[in-house]
């Protein structure tokens, strides 16, 4: 792998000193940098720092800890397009957010930096190949492989869902389960179900499509719609679960905030041999009536120390959706803190 070199700042005691690194790769230099430079000036907008391009080399201008984090996203994205992988739309964003889980110098894990390359992780599906894009996702996509029963708890835009759903499809395509089952409280947060026009399915359809979006990403469509067809996939309400023994299948409960606690029982109970399941939700919106417990905070209460149950709790830096997201997500937290 070919290295790039860092000059030290001419004035190491200066509060805003200048880093300058050298790629030798010109043409992955050019990825690097985007079109018109778009990903350095995410960078520079996101860590109040300046990078200017001159020939090979990147000067990095601002205050020390800024630009150890500017530096430390710029190495990674350079070290991910040297493994043959490209930048997509949210690898830059979450290249900068890497540095925050270090030791407060910017510096990172080297588990994180090494995951980020690509390489160690990945989930192949028909459709695409699912890489994780920060050190929890890759801990938990890895507990989805070993663990039978995995909770992915945290904030909208984690991956939680989506994560769950590749590895569903990862094994179904490779055989390890015969069915993938994926599943949701239809519980109203303003409109009610028997508002909406249409028979049962349209009426609860709506609630599910978050699913079928996932898997349109990771299943072509015409495949797609035959496995659903043969019931190879399914896609129901958690209501519809009662009384099933789940044998031999890829079970994903979503938004499992909104769960009972009667609920959550009869569901956990329902995993047969050799099968597996995913409970993701975030227990920071329940639409559940004011006094329903929920059944996602009563199982983590409950389940939170049985061996063999595998626990991944996501914060605001693990958001891989647009940055706003983790801006309003943090927002609504912090205003939260304030009235309590």
């Amino acid at each position: 792998m070919a290295t790039i070199s860092a000059m030290p700042p001419p004035n190491p005691s200066s509060e805003t000193a200048e880093t300058v690194l050298e790629f030798p790769d010109n043409r992955l230099l050019i990825d690097l940098c985007g079109e018109f430079d778009r990903n350095l000036a995410e960078i520079e907008q996101a860590l109040a720092v300046q990078i200017v391009r001159r020939g090979n080399h990147l000067e990095i201008m601002g205050e020390d800890g800024s630009r150890q984090r500017a530096q430390d996203a710029l190495k990674a994205l350079y070290s991910r397009l040297e493994t043959g992988r490209g930048i997509e739309p949210g690898d830059v964003t979450a290249a900068i957010r890497m540095g925050d889980s270090g030791n407060g110098t910017g510096t990172r894990d080297g588990d994180q930096i090494e995951m980020f390359r690509g390489g160690r992780i990945e989930v192949r599906t028909r459709k695409k190949t699912v890489l994780p894009r920060t050190a929890r996702q890759a801990e938990y996509l890895q507990k989805l492989f070993e663990h039978e029963l995995v909770f992915g708890l945290g904030p909208a835009g984690t991956g939680k869902t989506y994560l769950a759903v590749a590895v569903a499809v990862s094994m179904f395509v490779e055989g390890h389960v015969d069915r993938i089952i994926l599943s949701r409280p239809a519980v109203e947060a303003g409109e009610r179900l028997g508002f909406l026009p249409g028979d049962m399915k349209d009426k609860v359809d709506p609630y599910m499509q978050p699913l079928y979006d996932a898997l349109n990403d990771f299943l072509p469509g015409r495949q797609l719609a035959k496995l659903i067809e043969e019931k190879r996939i399914e896609i129901a309400p958690l209501a519809f679960m009662r009384g099933r023994t789940l044998s031999n299948a890829f079970v994903v409960l979503d938004e499992a905030q909104n769960a009972t606690s009667m609920q959550m029982k009869m569901f956990l109970t329902r995993l047969g041999e050799g099968s597996r399941m995913a409970i993701t939700g975030d227990t920071s919106q329940v639409d559940l009536p004011r006094g329903v417990l929920s059944g996602l905070i009563e199982a983590e209460r409950i389940l939170r120390d049985v061996k063999g149950i595998g626990f991944s709790r996501f914060t605001v830096k693990d958001v891989v959706r647009h940055p706003m997201v983790a801006k309003i997500i943090e927002a609504y937290d912090g205003a939260g803190k304030r009235d309590a």
